[in-house]
C-alpha cells in the first residue's frame, strides 16, 4: 500500500495503521506508553513468549499469533532473537521494523561476528524496510506515531519540519527544544544497515506536510543517494540543512603534502554537501534556528539583512556578531531613509543596524511605519527586529505586545523575524504566536545569524554538475593534457614523483612552470644557471621536505654561488629554476582523493603561510571559473590578491587557468592520482607559475581498494 502523502516502500513503517511491539522490557513498555500519549489511534499488539500483557495491553506469545501483518514493528529484544523475528515478520508481510538492539556492524571492533550478524539481519529482512539496528526509532507527530522507547518532547502538529539523526541521544535532546519549532517527524537510523539518512529523507520529503529537512550527520555512506536527496528537495521547493560531524583521517593516506594534512574525509564531506546545495551549520542551536526560518519563510533570496532594535548596544552587537557569518547589513537607501525619518523624527541617527530608540515604543502606527520603511530596501533577504522578552513568571510582558502587533501589520514580501539575543528571552508561547503570524521567532544571537546565513545560502542556485567520485565516476571537461594516460616515469618509492618530473607532466597539461633544468652535479648546476639567467633558485633532489632540509636556496646571482650552494647541499641531483620576481602572493593548490566523496580541491594561502594562516577553501571537483573566483574571494588573503593599499593585483585569470589545468589533468588520470599539490603557485600581476609540485600515484593496493569502494 502507498500512503497518499508518499513514502513508497517505507510508507507503512513511517505512517502505520497498526503497530506490534516485540519484547517485554521497560523499553518496550515505554514504546506502548509513548504511542498512547501521542494519541495513536490504531491497534498496538505486544508480543512476548511468557507474559500475558506488556505495557497494560494483552500480549500474544508468537509473531505468528498476531491478528494480521503489522504495518510497523518495534523490536526490543537481543540481537540474535532480532534476526529471527525479522525473518518471520518479513515472511508475514509486515510493513517494516525498527531494530533497537546493538551488536551488529557498528560493534565489529569489539565483536568478531558483528558484521556477520548484520548480514544475517539483512538477509532475514529481504524487501521489508528496517531502521537501525542500534537506534531509538522514530516519532511521527503528524500522524501521532511514537515508535520510541523513551520520553520525548514532541506534540502532535499538522505541519512541520523533519529531523533525521545518526545519533539517538542527540535526536532525543532535540525533541526537548522550547523554541517554537514544529517538528513533524524525528527519526534515527542507527548504523544504517538498510535504510540510510538519504533514503529516509527522500521518503519524508514527498509528504506535503513536511516543510524542510534537518540532518545530524556523522558520515555519508551513499554519495549518489545524497545527491538525489538534495535534488529532489529542491524540485519540491524544500531545503536541507545539516550539522556535519565525525572528522576522520582518510584510510591509507600518508600526509606527504600540506594538502593531505589540511584535507580529510570530513572536509570532503563538507565540500560535497556544499556542492549539492545542502546548508551546513556548526551547532544544534543553529540547526534549529535555520529550520525555523525554512519552515516559516523558506530559503532567503539574499544575505542582505536590515535590523532594528531600541538599543544602541543591541544594534552594535548585531553588527559585530554578523562579522563572523556570510551576511551583510547594507547601507540604507533613499526610500528607507525617507520612510524612517517620517516615522522616527529628527533625533534618531539612521543606520543599518538601526537603533530606533524608545521614542516610538508602544506607538503601534509609528512602529509599523518604522519596520515597513526598513523593508523598502533593495534585494533584502530578511528584516530582523531585536526583541528580548522579560521573564513571564516575575515580570509583565504587556509593553512588548505592541511590537508584535506592529510587526504583523508591517509584514510584506520580505520575511520578518524577531530575534532574542538569548534563548531564555524568547518564551515558547511567544515563539508559537509569532510562527502563527508568519514571523520567524529566532533566539541566541550567534546561532540565529549563522542560521540566516545558511538560509541565504539555500536561496542560491546549485551547480547541477555531478561530483567526480574517487573511483572515476562523474563528468569533467576534456583535458588539454599532452601526456598519455598512465605515462608516468621516474617514480619514487611510495608512488611519489620527483618535482622535476611532476612539473614536466603538469606543464604538458597546460600549467605554467618557471624555466628550469636538471643537473647531476654542482658543476652542471652552475652551467644550467647561466642558460636560465639570474637570479635563480637551486633545489636539491631526494628530500621529502626540501625547505626543512636546507635544500632550497633562493636569489642566487652567479654561477659560483650556485656551485657553492650545490656543494653545500650534497644532494643526489639538482633542479635549477628561474627566480620569479614581483610576486603578489603565493597560493596552495592541492587535490586529494577522498574515497567516499571524490577528488577534493584545496585552494589557499601557500608557501610559508600554509600552516601559519590555515587560510583555505575546499571544493569538490569539478569546479568552474565562477566557483574558483568565489573561492578566492572567500580567502582571508583576498585583499592581498586584489591589490592591497595600492599594490598591484594578482592575475586572477591566470590562477583560475592554473587550477582548471590541474583539474583537467586529474580528470584524465583519475585512475592513477592519489594526491597532487602545487605549493607555492607564485602569482604575479601577469602570470601564475608552479614553483613546486608533487604528484603521488596510487599503489596497486590502493587501486584495488578504490575498485571495491
Amino acid at each position: 500500500m502507498t500512503h497518499p502523502t508518499g513514502g513508497g516502500r517505507l510508507s507503512r513503517l513511517l505512517r502505520p495503521q497498526s503497530i506490534a511491539v516485540i519484547g517485554g522490557g521497560g523499553w518496550c513498555a515505554n514504546v506502548i506508553r509513548e504511542c498512547r500519549r501521542m494519541g495513536f489511534g490504531g491497534p498496538i499488539w505486544p508480543v512476548h513468549p511468557t507474559r500475558a500483557e506488556v505495557g497494560g495491553l494483552p500480549a500474544v506469545a508468537r509473531i505468528e499469533d498476531l491478528p494480521g501483518p503489522p504495518d510497523a514493528v518495534y523490536i526490543g529484544i537481543n540481537r540474535s532473537a532480532t534476526v529471527a523475528a525479522v525473518r518471520v515478520l518479513s515472511e508475514r508481510g509486515a510493513g517494516g521494523a525498527i531494530c533497537f538492539a546493538s551488536g551488529f556492524a557498528e560493534a565489529q571492533a569489539e565483536l568478531a561476528d558483528g558484521r556477520d550478524m548484520q548480514a544475517a539481519l539483512l538477509d532475514a529482512a529481504g524487501e521489508m524496510p528496517v531502521l537501525g539496528p542500534n537506534c531509538y526509532g522514530m516519532l511521527n507527530a503528524l500522524d501521532r506515531v511514537a515508535l520510541w522507547p523513551d520520553q520525548h518532547g514532541l506534540v502532535p502538529v499538522d505541519r512541520g519540519v523533519a529531523i533525521l539523526s545518526q545519533s539517538s541521544n542527540v535526536a532525543l535532546n532535540l525533541t526537548m527544544q522550547r523554541r517554537g519549532l514544529p517538528i513533524g517527524f524525528l527519526g534515527t537510523v542507527g548504523n544504517q544497515a538498510q535504510v540510510d539518512l538519504s533514503a529516509l529523507g527522500m521518503a519524508l520529503l514527498e509528504d506535503p506536510r513536511i516543510t524542510a529537512l534537518g540532518l545530524y550527520i556523522e558520515g555519508i555512506a551513499d554519495v549518489r543517494g545524497f545527491e538525489a536527496l538534495a535534488a529532489r528537495a529542491r524540485a519540491l521547493g524544500k531545503r536541507i540543512v545539516a550539522l556535519k560531524l565525525g572528522a576522520s583521517e582518510q584510510a591509507g593516506l600518508a600526509a606527504v603534502s600540506h594538502t593531505a594534512s589540511l584535507t580529510g574525509s570530513d572536509a570532503g564531506a563538507r565540500a560535497f554537501l556544499r556542492r549539492i546545495g545542502v546548508a551546513q551549520v556548526s551547532s544544534l542551536s543553529a540547526l534549529l534556528e535555520c529550520l525555523k526560518i525554512l519552515h516559516v519563510a523558506g530559503p532567503l533570496r539574499s544575505n542582505r539583512l536590515v535590523s532594528a532594535s531600541c538599543s544602541g548596544g543591541e544594534a552594535s552587537l548585531m553588527a559585530d556578531t554578523g562579522l563572523g557569518y556570510d551576511i551583510a547589513f547594507p547601507p540604507l537607501g533613499a526610500a528607507q531613509r525617507e520612510a524612517l525619518r517620517a516615522a522616527l523624527g529628527p533625533k534618531v541617527a539612521l543606520a543599518n543596524p538601526l537603533d530606533y530608540h524608545t521614542y516610538i515604543w508602544g506607538d503601534v502606527p509609528a512602529m509599523t511605519a518604522c519596520f515597513a520603511g526598513l523593508l523598502r530596501g533593495e534585494d533584502l533577504g530578511a528584516g530582523v527586529v531585536v526583541l528580548d522578552f522579560p521573564r513571564g513568571d516575575r515580570c509583565s510582558t504587556a509593553d512588548w505586545e505592541p511590537v508584535i502587533e506592529a510587526l504583523a501589520r508591517a509584514r510584506g514580501d520580505v520575511p520578518l523575524a524577531v530575534l532574542s539575543s538569548l534563548v531564555e528571552t524568547l518564551p515558547e508561547d511567544v515563539a508559537e504566536r509569532l510562527m502563527a503570524l508568519g514571523i520567524v521567532p529566532l533566539c541566541d544571537l550567534p546561532a540565529a545569524l549563522e542560521a540566516l546565513a545558511a538560509a541565504a545560502f539555500l536561496g542560491r542556485a546549485v551547480d547541477p554538475a555531478p561530483v567526480l567520485l574517487a573511483r572515476g565516476e562523474g563528468a569533467l571537461p576534456p583535458s588539454r593534457s599532452a601526456t598519455p594516460p598512465g605515462h608516468f616515469c621516474q617514480e619514487e618509492a611510495g608512488g611519489v614523483l620527483q618535482e622535476a618530473e611532476a612539473k614536466r607532466i603538469l606543464e604538458g597539461a597546460g600549467l605554467v612552470v618557471p624555466s628550469h633544468a636538471r643537473a647531476a652535479t654542482s658543476g652542471e648546476a652552475a652551467e644550467a644557471s647561466e642558460r636560465i639567467g639570474f637570479p635563480v633558485v637551486l633545489k636539491g633532489e631526494g628530500f621529502a621536505h626540501k625547505s626543512e632540509a636546507g635544500a632550497v636556496k633562493l636569489n642566487l646571482a652567479s654561477p659560483e654561488s650556485v656551485q657553492a650552494a650545490a656543494e653545500e647541499m650534497g644532494a643526489q641531483g639538482y633542479l635549477v629554476e628561474e627566480m620569479i620576481g614581483g610576486a603578489v602572493a603565493e597560493l596552495l593548490v592541492g587535490v586529494v582523493r577522498d574515497p567516499a566523496h571524490g577528488f577534493v580541491l584545496t585552494l589557499g594561502a601557500g608557501g610559508v603561510w600554509t600552516e601559519i594562516l590555515g587560510d583555505t577553501q575546499v571544493r569538490l571537483l569539478p569546479v568552474c571559473d565562477a566557483d574558483l573566483r568565489d573561492a578566492l574571494a572567500d580567502l582571508r588573503i583576498a585583499p592581498l590578491l586584489a591589490g592591497y593599499r595600492g599594490a598591484p593585483a594578482a592575475d586572477e585569470t591566470a590562477v583560475v587557468a592554473a587550477v582548471l589545468a590541474v583539474q583537467a589533468f586529474v580528470a584524465d588520470h583519475a585512475d592513477r592520482i592519489e594526491e597532487l599539490e602545487i605549493n607555492p603557485l607564485i602569482v604575479t600581476p601577469d602570470r601564475a607559475a608552479a614553483a613546486d609540485a608533487l604528484i603521488r600515484l596510487r599503489t596497486e593496493r590502493q587501486e584495488g581498494e578504490g575498485d571495491a569502494a
